[in-house]
């Protein structure tokens, strides 16, 4: 009989199933932690350095309060609904597609006030709409 003294196997570490954990929180980490962004959004606005903009006769200005309140080429609306700002979109532009809306909102304003005006535009049938802002003081907007 052959007395052998048996040797024992060495241990194997296999990283394949470590490195599929360590990635599979990975990807976890990253999807969570990336929503709590939104809540440290600190916006200051509008700001914008641009020239003055140029004459156009087919012009109609919106203003928006900070209160909510429209107005319509300087004619203030009595009520806040999309219809009525629609009804004076088209008086205002007097028929023509080609009409720009220029919506001036106070920085305080909702942002519902100004996606109102967005759809009584559309509603009115005006597609060319911009927005305007003032200038900043020595070029702090960027």
């Amino acid at each position: 009989m052959k007395f052998r003294k048996h040797h024992p196997e060495e241990p194997e570490i296999n990283l394949i199933p470590f490195i599929d954990v360590l990635l599979v929180i990975l990807i976890f980490l990253m999807l969570s932690t990336t929503y709590s962004k939104f809540t440290e959004l600190q916006v200051s606005l509008p700001v914008a350095d641009a020239d003055k903009p140029r004459e156009n006769n087919k012009e109609v200005i919106v203003a928006i309060s900070a209160e909510g309140r429209y107005a319509v080429n300087r004619k203030t609306l009595e009520g806040r609904n999309v219809e009525l700002l629609t009804a004076e979109l088209l008086a205002a532009s007097e028929g023509a597609k080609d009409a720009i809306i220029i919506v001036s909102a106070d920085a305080a304003s909702s942002h519902q006030s100004v996606v109102t005006v967005m759809d009584a535009a559309r509603r009115a049938g005006l597609a060319r709409l911009t927005f305007a802002a003032q200038t900043s003081q020595g070029g702090e907007g960027r």
